[in-house]
């Protein structure tokens, strides 16, 4: 029994380093296959294998599994889930040329699409800018008409607090002016009351000396005597 167990560990053992000399195991890997190809999936490492798929066409896209370099077959799955062998030297590490240049024609196309959008985002930005220009030029005239506008009313405003003054002084002049019409019409009825007063008197004086005189006149003439020797 303990023959039997050491034979099959040894056997094991030796399959495992086969499997390590004979078959490189590597990381998954997404390989090509390669320009102007149809390359056959097969179950095993050569051509007396059962083909699983035929038409593998070039620059179809693999992951590799594993890649033995003493039969010259890898360990391949396609997109699909299909595992089988294939010929190592069908695989490229790169796309193809003819998908490259698809790649690049593609990458082309979308990069003048970008360069058009661009362009024409950069043309609507001018556009913008004409038109921030044009109304900051328009705001900077209506700043201006309105500091003009400002300075007009500040100036009336000045004038109107001017006149504002001048006519209170003409009132407080004119009031002054009516007070003193009033203090002369009050002298000047008074004056002339006094003066009808005076009038009156002087007629009565006038009057009374015409009287006097009258009386005494007449008492002043001499007598005419009779002439004795008439």
């Amino acid at each position: 029994m303990i023959r039997i167990f050491l034979t099959q560990g040894m056997i094991r053992t030796t399959f495992v380093v086969a499997l390590l000399f004979g078959s490189s195991m590597i990381m998954a890997q997404t390989v090509y296959i390669d320009d102007e190809l149809m390359a056959p999936l097969r179950t095993g490492q050569g051509t007396q294998y059962r083909i699983l798929n035929a038409g593998l066409s070039s620059g179809t896209p693999l992951t590799l599994l594993e890649r033995n370099e003493e039969t010259g077959y890898s360990r391949v799955r396609t997109n699909r889930g299909q595992e089988g062998w294939i010929l190592s030297r069908y695989l490229s590490n790169e796309p193809i040329a003819a998908d490259q240049l698809e790649r690049a024609r593609t990458e082309l196309t979308n990069a003048r699409e970008n360069m058009r959008e661009a362009q024409a985002a950069a043309e609507s930005l001018r556009a913008e800018r004409d038109e921030l220009l044009a109304e900051r030029a328009e705001l900077r005239q209506e700043v201006q008409t309105l500091s003009t506008e400002l300075d007009e009313l500040k100036s009336i405003s000045s004038n109107a607090l001017n006149l504002d003054r001048r006519n209170q002084e003409l009132q407080e002049t004119t009031q002054s002016l009516r007070n003193e019409v009033e203090l002369l019409t009050t002298d000047n009825q008074r004056l002339r009351d006094k003066s009808e007063s005076n009038f009156m008197l002087l007629g009565a004086a006038l009057v009374a000396l015409g009287v006097l005189i009258a009386v005494i006149v007449p008492m002043l003439k001499p007598t005419r005597k009779n002439d004795s020797w008439a």
